[in-house]
């Protein structure tokens, strides 16, 4: 897979990379970046990986002119579009940071909660075994129809999978760098990181975040896309669940 990288010197190290795939859009993307500087500050120990994902549009120009004045945001360009799940994963394999955050590029994930998150992950992952913590949308901003099938889909997926997770398509979340790029990768494989985080036999925790309206552009997913790539990518995650195997070392 081909992309490019902005010339910019990377931070040396920062414990935390905030991961943002993004395609068309030019109207959110200058906003969401700025917000997140905002909320986390001037802490140097993080940086901003946004992954544009063969935009059509301004997208990649706006990026270009924010970094002249955010020094810790990192652009990188897939030639043309892959899909969300390969964005990501281009932007956790760029990385700096032990720790991802990942949020959607459109806005309506809201970066105050990134602190929280990481506060709930670094208290957890020292209780227990939790590499994954995942924002829970306590009240969608979104059309009935988009809820409704977000909802059918949930229940479909936790009766099959019993990951437990209500919301997994929430795409604020907080995972173990070496975790994530320890998963199987497939197409759509970011709808199903709570299972996928168990299989390997780690915990997951979830906490309820803000939602906000889409004020600008559009979905990049209907009804209908999510129902028949989900059928599939549902029955591939559960045979692979059959096929776990986690063998013990021995103490020589």
């Amino acid at each position: 897979m081909a992309f490019t990288e902005n010339p910019r010197d990377r931070l040396r190290d920062p414990s935390v990379s905030i991961v943002i795939a993004v395609m068309d859009e030019e109207l959110a993307i200058g906003r969401l970046v700025r917000e997140i500087s905002a909320v986390l500050g001037p802490d140097p120990a993080y940086e901003i990986v946004v992954v544009d994902d063969g935009s059509s549009d301004h997208t990649v120009t706006i990026l270009q002119a924010l970094t002249r004045d955010e020094p810790r945001l990192s652009i990188l360009q897939h030639r043309r579009n892959h899909g969300q799940s390969a964005a990501v994963r281009t932007g956790v394999r760029a990385a700096l940071g032990d720790l991802i955050v990942t949020l959607d590029g459109d806005g309506q994930n809201d970066p105050a909660d990134i602190p929280r998150l990481l506060q709930a992950y670094g208290r957890l992952s020292r209780e227990s075994g939790v590499r994954l913590v995942t924002g829970r949308r306590a009240r969608r901003q979104d059309s009935f129809a988009k809820r409704f099938s977000s909802r059918f889909a949930n229940a479909i997926r936790g009766w099959i999978l019993h990951d437990g997770a209500r919301d997994s398509a929430c795409g604020l979340k907080v995972i173990d760098r070496e975790v994530f790029l320890g998963l199987p990768y497939f197409n759509h494989m970011h709808r199903f990181l709570p299972a996928l985080v168990q299989r390997e036999g780690f915990e997951v925790a979830a906490i309820d975040v803000n939602h906000r309206p889409r004020d600008t552009g559009a979905s990049k997913y209907g009804t209908w896309d999510r129902l028949s790539a989900g059928v599939v990518d549902l029955a591939g995650v559960a045979w692979l669940q059959t096929r776990r195997a986690t063998p013990e070392l021995v103490d020589l």
